[in-house]
């Protein structure tokens, strides 16, 4: 059995969604079982648990070969993902594919790169088989600009003319399928970028194509995108974070490297930007949620 954390946040439901599409079976963890979609795929079993407490986690660990480990990012994220690695390998979990991201060092200036590092490094440490799949930035992660995009045809962004190579969440989800049921990716790193390095302006100009309204790109100051986090009601840590971020990526960060590697070694196409907002055009033009952390994404 194979079973997948985090299933309600947006990358874990783009797996569990490929698994749907696959017909292959998969055990979905979530915290609160009421509030999943009652009309869950056959092929999905649920089971209620906390990463973070061994005694919740009898059920969804029993039988359970393979774990791809998913959570949110919050302050306590290390502290999270090494107890759910203790609580694995103590329930004979043979292998844990950890889901990271691209520039995941101990020296990054992004503290969820460094929190990402030294989970990798707990779990290289802990007996248990490991993978690392490090995708880039999502190319969702535009989803978070729809307001003013949508309202005033800006993408607001201190992003100077960084580059960085987005990719899409489904891209990611096929591979990790692939990765789950195939062998031989013990011990290995797989990074994960979208097929271009582009600037915030080629991204609004991408948007504008998709969408049929007049998109623009403006470099605006740093403190300023904090200010409208903050007022957007973003918590004060997680700005704080994403203010790193931005300084990380004007830097030139890894995520501006297209690596197109992993694609090849599991015989995905990658997507485009251009692609993804044709294919997002409702959500960028306000019309339409994503498909992201709510269950029923479940269905193919």
């Amino acid at each position: 059995m194979i079973l997948v954390t985090g299933t309600t946040g947006e990358s874990g439901a783009a797996v569990v969604r490929e698994f749907v599409r696959r017909g292959l079976p998969v055990r979905a963890l979530v915290r609160d079982r009421s509030k999943v979609d009652a009309e869950v795929p056959s092929n999905v079993e649920v089971v209620e648990g906390d990463l973070t407490k061994r005694e919740t986690l009898d059920e969804a660990l029993a039988g359970v070969e393979k774990v791809l480990l998913i959570s949110t990012a919050v302050p306590g994220l290390v502290q999270t993902q090494s107890s759910f690695i203790d609580s694995a390998k103590e329930a004979g979990v043979r292998h844990i594919v950890k889901f990271s991201g691209m520039g995941c060092w101990p020296d990054a200036e992004f503290r969820f790169a460094r929190m990402h590092a030294e989970i990798e490094t707990y779990l290289e440490g802990s007996g248990l088989a490991w993978t690392h799949l490090r995708p880039s930035t999502f190319m969702s992660d535009y989803f978070h600009e729809t307001p003013s995009i949508s309202a005033e045809g800006i993408l607001a962004l201190p992003m100077r003319e960084a580059r960085i190579a987005p990719v899409d969440t489904e891209d990611v989800a096929k591979i990790a399928v692939s990765l789950l049921h195939g062998d031989g990716h013990e011990g290995k790193r797989y990074e994960i970028t979208g097929p271009e390095s582009l600037t915030a302006g080629e991204v609004a100009a991408a948007i504008s194509a998709a969408t049929g309204k007049s998109v623009r790109y403006v470099d605006i100051d740093p403190g300023e995108k904090s200010r409208a986090m903050l007022a957007a009601g973003v918590p004060p840590y997680f700005v704080d974070a994403m203010d790193e971020l931005f300084s990380q990526r004007r830097k030139g960060p890894d995520e501006s490297r297209v690596n197109l590697s992993t694609h090849r070694i599991f015989d995905v196409d990658p997507t485009p930007f251009a692609e993804f907002a044709r294919r997002n055009a409702g959500v960028f033009r306000g019309e339409e949620a994503p498909a992201n952390a709510s269950t029923s994404g479940w269905r193919a």
